[in-house]
């Protein structure tokens, strides 16, 4: 009889079902244990449900920002003395509706494609148990809600649990009106006046998000511009058009606490100062699903934040166990998640495998503008981490932006010196998550600035940008400009 390698996979997030389809299609017996339904926060409360929300509140700004400027013209019965009034509103309760609908769809449709490859799904919280055995296998006990536990055999576990919403001690959501990023779907109405405390990638989208559907939004950030972690001058494009549509930006203001008083919010800032809404939404990181789990009794290493340590190919530091997706703090994406499962799986089952490699990922802001990154960064070469030469060209001199009426935006392109080899790239506009995906190509594939300038583009259009860019860069490679 043949043997069967066996696979248990805790967490059916990204990082887990696409391991389970790898495993599946390479001949494994495949238990994906989870709790909440495959496809994870990512499908159910996270990437989905958000960048759905999102698509409602892009449809509105673009129609408000240049509806005008376009000639086009919307019948209203408004009186005229409030012909100035919002002509286009949101029904939230509708546009939430849809949000969990296609969440659920999602999870659905992920469920039927692991169960259809042949993995086995158990619903429950699944945690290690002990040791390594002298075979090499290892016991994952599995809790179901009803108290009952099974106990599988694995030669090979991932743990690819995910993270939660960080919570302040003094600022606990209720659900209600103090929220954290998975409970605005519950919302039946527009939040009149929104606090959002946190100006990361969270924070930034949902504050845009809501001041598109129409809330009057305060967004608080600890810091001395919104986004941080990005492209400096992609994140004063988007600080600018934030303030310029209304949008009340406290930088250098820390929040710490937030309580309800009646039907509205206080927030109170470190230096004393309070703020109020009548609702509060709390961005201010996530917590890895750590806890619970066996991993010390296992030898899993931790660390302090609480999130697993892998290597390059997924692996922690027990043998046999694996580990993917936001548990792990590599990157807190969708993507990253399912490329550390998939690696994970090629590299225990003996199949080729590349290690993760960071600087190729591509990621996106889904605010609007949009800000995508690729690759090295300005602030790697600001840091003399590596030495490139940089262009930068705003989508103001692009044709088909004129003609889409996009005032904000640019494209960056980063490439080595000398051999103008592409390193990174930052795409600011509509739909620059799409844009990116010829930089991220060339990343990729060491490609060069001549061979993307050479590289045929439709004209007029948004990527022809890209193009210019990289001519401008192969123009002073030629000349020795710098």
């Amino acid at each position: 009889m043949e043997y069967v390698t066996r696979i248990v996979i805790i967490g059916g997030g990204p990082g887990g079902y696409e391991a389970a389809l790898v495993a599946a299609q390479l001949g494994a017996e495949v238990t994906v244990v989870d709790c909440d339904g495959l496809g994870g926060a990512s499908v159910l409360t996270d990437c989905v449900p958000s960048k759905t929300l999102i698509a409602t509140a892009e449809v509105m700004t673009t129609f408000d920002s240049s509806y005008e400027e376009l000639g086009i013209i919307v019948a209203d019965d408004t009186p005229p003395l409030e012909q100035a009034a919002r002509v286009v509103g949101v029904d939230l309760g509708k546009v939430n509706r849809r949000v969990k609908r296609l969440a659920l769809a999602q999870s659905h449709d992920i469920t039927a494609s692991v169960t259809r490859a042949g993995a086995r799904v158990l619903r429950g919280r699944g945690r290690l148990a002990g040791m390594q055995a002298l075979d090499g296998s290892r016991k994952v006990v599995v809790s179901a809600a009803d108290g009952t536990e099974e106990t599988l055999t694995a030669d090979a576990v991932l743990l690819a649990t995910g993270a939660h919403p960080r919570e302040l001690p003094d600022a606990q959501p209720d659900g209600e009106r103090i929220l954290n990023w998975t409970q605005v779907y519950d919302l039946g109405e527009l939040p009149e006046e929104l606090i959002v405390v946190g100006s990361g990638v969270t924070g930034a989208e949902f504050a845009g998000a809501y001041q598109a559907l129409g809330s009057k939004v305060t967004l608080v950030s600890s810091r001395d511009r919104v986004l941080p972690g990005e492209d400096p001058d992609a994140a004063a494009v988007l600080e600018d058009v934030f303030r310029r549509r209304g949008m009340n930006v406290m930088a250098r203001s820390r929040a710490e606490s937030a309580k309800r008083v009646g039907d509205r919010v206080e927030v109170t800032l470190s230096d004393g100062r309070v703020i109020t809404g009548s609702h509060c939404l709390m961005a201010v990181g996530a917590i890895p699903n750590s806890e619970g789990m066996g991993l010390e009794e296992a030898g899993v290493k931790v660390r302090e934040s609480g999130h697993i340590w892998t290597d390059k190919v997924s692996r922690t530091t027990a043998p046999g166990v694996y580990a993917a997706g936001d548990v792990t703090g590599i990157f807190a994406l969708a993507s990253v998640a399912a490329m550390q499962g998939r690696i994970a799986m090629y590299h225990f089952l003996g199949d080729a495998v590349a290690p993760l490699n960071l600087k190729t990922v591509s990621s996106n802001v889904f605010t609007d503008p949009e800000i995508a990154t690729v690759g090295y960064s300005q602030a790697d070469v600001d840091g003399g981490k590596i030495d490139a030469r940089v262009v930068k060209l705003p989508l103001l001199r692009n044709p088909r932006a004129k003609m889409q009426g996009i005032r904000d935006g640019f494209v960056k392109i980063f490439c080595r010196p000398g051999t103008g080899i592409v390193v990174g790239g930052v795409v600011v506009s509509p739909r620059a998550s799409e844009l990116i995906h010829p930089i991220s190509i060339a990343v990729d594939n060491n490609l060069t600035v001549e061979q993307i300038a050479n590289a045929f583009t439709v004209y007029p259009s948004l990527s022809g940008s890209i193009a210019e860019v990289a001519r401008q860069l192969h123009t002073r490679k030629t000349t020795g400009e710098v």
